[in-house]
């Protein structure tokens, strides 16, 4: 299972990359694996910002659909449009292709909460 030392984790299975203010979003490996194939990304294009333990879109796989939850406070920066015809980019590359949002921090205290990736392994795996 790759879960990337670099990136921060909620216990959602949300991801965190952050570069500065800038943070990306998107879910876990070990999520779209749970989830199955999916299908099709939920977020509304007028979205502006993002409140921490939100819902800000959904994901729906072939079985079910999942809420995706907001790890930290931002505005919206942009959101991924390649999900939109290709929604399997976040189960063929979840840390990359299938990122789903972009956000300028409205403060970098919100990732005092999130897991670090030994954290997260072990939540996980337990």
């Amino acid at each position: 299972m790759n879960i990337p030392e670099n990136l921060k984790y909620t216990k959602d299975h949300e991801w965190v990359k952050v570069d500065g203010t800038e943070a990306v979003i998107g879910i876990t490996e070990y999520a779209q694996g749970e989830l199955g194939d999916i299908v099709f990304v939920d977020i509304a294009s007028d979205l502006a910002e993002i409140s921490k333990g939100d819902p800000f879109g959904t994901i729906e796989a072939v079985k079910t659909v999942s809420d995706l939850f907001a790890p930290c406070n931002g505005k919206v920066l942009e959101i991924n449009s390649k999900l939109e015809d290709s929604p399997e980019l976040i189960n063929n590359d979840p840390y990359g292709e299938g990122w789903i949002i972009k956000i300028e921090l409205t403060s970098s205290d919100d990732l005092n909460d999130l897991l670090d990736s030994i954290s997260y392994q072990t939540q996980i795996t337990a």
